[in-house]
């Protein structure tokens, strides 16, 4: 006896064993199952069943769900999903704000800020970016878009610039390139604070800050200030860059606000023409560092020249992937699935830290 009869043998309709199969199911993202509400509805015909679930937080996995429901069942399933994030807004319509930080300057924040907003909104989200870096912004050309102007609704409101359904703010929109921004600490923040609540945000699930590298005034405005959900670290394995990630952690850990993983950047080398790995900046940093504090691991992003050129051009490097006919299509999927993964994770603790009934605690253990 296999597939759906057993389950009938069992005394249980076809929803049923889905409904227990799923609650069995186990991915990083999706550490306790899937929960029976998240069922939505199961329709069966003669040749496929169809499962349409409702997730409370970003992720996109139809193809795995169905694969595993298949070899389980043996019979073809077709799983539909939505993504409703859950939770009260913390700020103004907004559910949760990200803090992406990094000890010190070129370890690739911006860039994973960025991303990670890109691969937020490909798992089904409604994000938003807002550059935090009043004195170097960075999200303009990120997104390509350097002679962009936000529109003013009103003389306090801004609207904020759209790009691949992304919404940002920076300060970088309102003041010329090449212009130097020659602010004090308490200016540069009441700047940011403007930035932050002027801005006409609107609903959104996740809104990524792209915080200035060190642990100056923008650091604690945007910590004691604003009701972030978690920060999330960026660092590369190379010894000084981890070192000053780790009083990044201490600030943050000193206002109390949850670190959610780090994503180790640069992580690694892949030659093209000897196929071998090459750490160039060290090696195991992230890892002994995240064990160190007790945080996941989020990513290892490799030193990859897909992201450069997707960043300098402006390009959401998730999107990418589902454009056929692409030249390196499958480099970029590879090189996407780092930053799709991270956002899963990042999802998944941010609702399983704000829901109590859960019963769901990330413990850390060395190897």
């Amino acid at each position: 006896m296999f597939g759906l009869e057993k389950w009938f043998a069992r005394g249980k309709n076809t929803k049923q064993a889905i409904i227990e199969l799923l609650s069995g199911y186990r991915s990083a993202a999706l550490p306790v199952g899937i929960d029976a509400n998240w069922v939505i509805k199961v329709q069966e015909s003669n040749k496929q069943i169809q499962v349409h679930i409702n997730f409370p937080f970003a992720i996109q996995c139809d193809q795995e769900i169905s694969s595993y429901l298949k070899q389980h069942l043996n019979k073809p399933v077709e799983v539909i999903s939505d993504v409703i994030v859950v939770g009260r807004p913390k700020f103004k319509a907004i559910k949760h704000i990200i803090l992406v930080a990094s000890g010190k300057g070129g370890v690739g924040k911006s860039t994973t800020a960025i991303n990670l907003a890109y691969a937020l909104r490909a798992q089904g989200a409604k994000v938003g970016v807002l550059d935090a870096d009043i004195y170097g912004p960075s999200l303009p050309s990120l997104l390509a878009l350097e002679d962009e102007k936000p529109q003013a609704r009103d003389d306090k409101t801004l609207l904020p610039i759209e790009k691949s359904g992304i919404k940002a703010m920076s300060i970088g929109f309102l003041v010329p390139a090449e212009n130097a921004t020659v602010w004090r600490g308490p200016m540069a923040s009441q700047a940011l604070t403007q930035l932050l609540n002027e801005t006409e945000w609107g609903e959104l699930d996740y809104l990524i800050v792209d915080m200035p590298p060190g642990t100056g005034d923008i650091q604690l405005t945007m910590t004691q200030k604003v009701p972030a959900s978690g920060a999330v670290i960026v660092t590369t394995p190379q010894t000084l860059a981890l070192a000053d990630a780790q009083k990044g952690i201490a600030m943050f850990e000193k206002v109390q606000l949850p670190i959610l993983g780090l994503v180790e950047n640069m992580s690694y080398f892949n030659c093209e023409q000897c196929g071998s790995r090459n750490q160039i900046f060290g090696h195991s940093g992230g890892t002994t560092l995240a064990s160190r504090y007790g945080v996941p691991l989020l990513a290892e992003v490799p030193l990859n020249d897909q992201i450069r050129v997707a960043t300098e051009q402006g390009k959401d490097i998730v999107a990418l992937t589902h454009q056929p006919n692409q030249q390196n299509e499958t480099d970029n999927h590879d090189i996407a699935d780092h930053y799709v993964d991270c956002a899963q994770l990042v999802a998944s603790m941010l609702y399983y830290q704000s829901n109590s009934t859960s019963g769901v605690e990330i413990v850390m253990t060395e190897d």
